[in-house]
């Protein structure tokens, strides 16, 4: 029988906990969750970006609604555990929920500190500590007023840049004469401050608050020697508590924190502590690495496994401001007995310091180039003797013995269980495991499947050399390539910067993103134009000189010059009216071939692009209108005939098809998109090697996505089944929209698919409805932008048509455009 396992709190150490018992004791416990806030688990440490705008709380979840479902966790959302009864092994929740357990485990995590300071109840005063914090800045931001934070430590300043990017005014306050005196020393400190005052943000060194001034809200914030910086948003960031209220009550030990051994035990050999609320060996904690130490930790003891206890080790600080690359480790501290090596570029912003004892290094603070941290804490942490390589070691490992070294060799001369993502606690040994076990072989691969730089990022380079070092010629390195020769960033990071900056122009992406050329190439402009269109549905305007030919001019550009026309047909289904037209178009314009396309549809070629307008003009006159054979978006939705016709149909697939095209033509999408609807398992309509496709059972429908037959010949994966058709569209139209928002321009499905992962998919739109609604919502709303025929624009005249003359009729304007 299941022992029942209570957690208290979802934060990440809880959360990475119980991935590692599921692997070690699958079935063993039958877990209830509490969690006061009305949210799955997310990842904290990426709430700067959120508040920056680079990242949304959808790109930092760590577990959705869908994980907790499939492993069978019962999680009680905005329920505040406030008692503990040890002798009746229960908790009670605020909203009356009483739970029994077997096994507890606590992890509350961490409390704002505010100093008491007059005015710090006023409203407009806020903490930095979790989502609603950061929307609460965020709404606040939309004033555009002037904020000020208090606290020049990690959170203090990625704080303040969030908000500065959000467009306010920004005055950061500490209390010390430099920004970050617990991880920098002086001078590493003095660099960013001028990092940060040349982003727009006021740095006041020395500053001790006196009061926050303000009758009903904020209005400014008073120093101890009389200086009033006004303000309508202040941010307090002065430190966190271990928050262990709720065990002291309970009668368990508590220090700073609530004690435990190093197997995460308290007091109470039935209840288990890790996270931001214990203290372990007179020491608390509130980076994640070791946190995550503690998840595994107690995982073992829960299970009931032997293994290593809980050791210190010292935790790399980076600040996450998009720009300031910057490492701190270990002990920096000055003394008489140790000795220090520095190493000053002022003209290139870079500054490193050494603290060396014994030929060992003691401390490692970086700035400006942060390549070799991660070396640098290895040696640190291995007590490696230093000697040999005194004279060279500033410059870092690719260079000892006096000269240069292959970096490739520096990668390699790195141990298994030296740290590459700190964030995350990602070693070198299961990174390189998982590219070999599971023929990972891009960057986006990597990080779906062990989460190396998939939060802060400053590691990817390094994980990029391993995944060199580890494939060799295999490696992709299309994978980590900028979009084209006119930038360095990839196209993630042009769509998210696109998003985050509140771009809208590609004039504005390239000001801003800080294009190489003036104009872009053939490569990023029509890259540029999608993410625009997708991001912006309704207040981007079409770029058309942004396009390739075929787009511009509606048709398919043929080996002679000439141009293929396909009228679209629902679904397959024609009539006499449509055919009359079609063959009367083919008639009148000597159209040399007609021929069926394999998407059930009717292809006229060899039409001469001055008849393409006419052309057009005629068939919409008969009610048809452009089939998109040259978009990037929906093609077809090819059919069978179904239960209307077919002995063996199961659905109206027929019937689904048409309303599926007819709801999802003209939608943009990063590649091509084709569709299928199959009447039952036979598959008459091929709906196993198409985009999405879609079989009809007895009882419903099979969802399938990411099947090619082109290039590269693929089988669709099942998504899900769905008992309606309402629910099948929903479904198909949510999955196109993920697919839309997340795809990279010309790639295909199945390339998405591979480089998010199915879990990521099926967990927005089939574990989580409320999510799958949210994207079935969006792509309602572009459509009223998007289904706009061509066709019908240019023989309507409301778009100019010189550009299907001969050059030689052309007037000079009209040549010039």
């Amino acid at each position: 029988m299941s022992e029942k396992l209570v957690i208290v709190g979802n934060g990440m150490a809880p959360g990475r906990m119980l991935e590692h018992l599921f692997e070690t004791a699958p079935g063993r416990f039958e877990v209830t969750i509490f969690n006061a806030e009305p949210r799955v688990n997310y990842d904290r440490i990426m709430l700067s970006p959120v508040l920056s705008g680079e990242k949304s709380f959808d790109d930092i979840v760590i577990h959705g609604d869908g994980w907790y479902v499939k492993n069978g966790v019962t999680l009680y959302k905005g329920h505040r555990i406030v008692a503990i009864d040890r002798a009746a092994k229960t908790v009670t929740s605020d909203q009356g929920v009483t739970q029994a357990y077997d096994r507890l485990v606590i992890a509350t995590g961490s409390t704002p500190f505010v100093p008491p300071v007059p005015g710090k109840d006023l409203p407009g005063v806020l903490a930095y500590r979790d989502l609603d914090d950061v929307e609460a800045m965020i709404l606040a931001a939309q004033s555009r007023a002037k904020a000020v934070v208090i606290g020049g430590g990690l959170l203090g300043l990625e704080a303040a840049a969030g908000l500065r990017a959000q467009g306010l005014d920004v005055t950061v306050l500490h209390l010390m004469p430099t920004l970050m005196e617990r991880q920098l020393d002086p001078a590493a400190g003095y660099l960013l401050q001028k990092a940060l005052e040349k982003r727009g943000i006021e740095v006041i060194t020395n500053a001790n608050t006196k009061a926050i001034l303000g009758e009903t809200k904020v209005e400014g914030v008073e120093l101890a020697d009389g200086r009033v910086i006004p303000a309508t948003l202040v941010v307090m960031a002065v430190g966190i508590r271990p928050a262990a209220g709720l065990a002291k009550d309970a009668g368990l030990d508590i220090g700073r924190g609530i004690l435990v051994d190093a197997h995460m035990r308290t007091s109470d050999p039935a209840i288990l502590a890790l996270g931001e609320c214990v203290e372990v060996e007179g020491r608390v904690y509130g980076l994640v690495a070791p946190l995550y130490q503690m998840a595994e930790v107690a995982a073992r003891t829960l299970a009931g496994v032997d293994g290593a206890g809980f050791k210190h080790s010292d935790t790399p600080t980076k600040l996450k401001v998009t720009g300031i690359d910057l490492y701190s480790v270990g002990d920096f501290a000055e003394g008489g007995d140790r000795e220090e090596i520095v190493l000053r570029d002022a003209s290139a912003g870079v500054y490193k310091r050494l603290v060396v004892k014994d030929n060992k290094v003691l401390g490692a603070v970086l700035y400006g180039e942060t390549a070799d941290g991660g070396w640098f804490s290895d040696l640190m942490k291995k007590g490696t003797d230093i000697a040999e390589m005194r004279e060279t070691l500033i410059f870092g490992q690719s260079y000892q013995g006096g000269s240069p070294l292959d970096p490739m060799a520096a990668v390699a001369a790195l141990g298994d269980d030296a740290e590459i993502c700190g964030c995350n606690g990602v070693c070198k040994g299961k990174i390189t495991s998982a590219i070999t076990a599971k023929g990972l072989t891009s960057l986006d691969e990597v990080r779906s499947h062990t989460k190396a730089s998939a939060s802060c990022g400053t590691c990817t380079g390094l994980v990029e050399q391993l995944m060199s070092l580890t494939l060799g010629d295999a490696f992709n390195p299309n994978a980590v390539k900028p979009m084209c020769a006119c930038t360095t960033l990839s196209h993630g990071d042009v769509r998210r910067l696109i998003q985050a900056k509140g771009l809208k122009s590609i004039p504005a992406v390239m000001q801003e993103l800080e294009w190489k050329t003036s104009c872009g190439c053939a490569k990023c402009r029509p890259a540029l134009n999608y993410y625009l269109l997708a991001d912006w549905p309704g207040e981007y305007q079409d770029d058309k000189q942004s396009r390739f030919i075929n787009e511009r001019v509606h048709a398919n550009i043929q080996k002679d010059g000439t141009y293929s026309v396909v009228p679209r047909m629902w679904g397959g289904m024609t009539s006499a009216k449509e055919l009359r037209a079609i063959a009367d178009v083919v008639e009148k314009y000597d159209i040399p071939a007609v021929k069926c396309t394999g998407g059930q549809r009717i292809d006229m070629l060899g039409v001469k692009k001055e008849d393409l307008p006419a052309v057009w003009a005629d068939l919409n006159a008969a009610g048809m209108v452009s089939g998109a054979a040259y978009a990037k978006g929906l093609r077809t939705v090819k059919t069978c005939v179904g239960t209307d016709w077919c002995r063996f149909g199961t659905q109206d697939s027929t019937g689904l098809g048409v309303k599926l095209e007819k709801f999802m033509w003209g939608s943009w999408t990063p590649a091509k998109l084709k569709m299928a609807v199959s009447g039952c398992p036979r598959n008459c309509a091929e709906a196993t090697c198409k985009d999405i496709g879609v079989i009809c059972v007895d009882s419903g429908y099979d969802i399938h996505f990411a099947g090619a037959a082109g290039l590269d010949i693929h089988g669709t994966q099942v998504l899900c089944h769905v008992d309606t058709e309402g629910e099948a569209i929903e479904v198909i139209a949510a999955l196109t929209q993920l697919y839309r928002e997340q795809g990279h321009y010309l790639e295909r499905i199945y390339k998405w698919l591979k480089r998010v992962g199915m879990e990521s998919i099926r967990t927005a739109i089939v574990d989580d409805l409320d999510k799958r609604r949210a994207y079935f919502d969006r792509f309602v709303y572009s459509q009223q932008f998007a289904q706009v025929d061509p066709w019908a624009e240019r023989a309507q005249g409301r778009t100019a048509s010189h550009e299907f003359k001969p050059m030689a009729d052309l007037t000079f304007r009209e040549a010039a455009e």
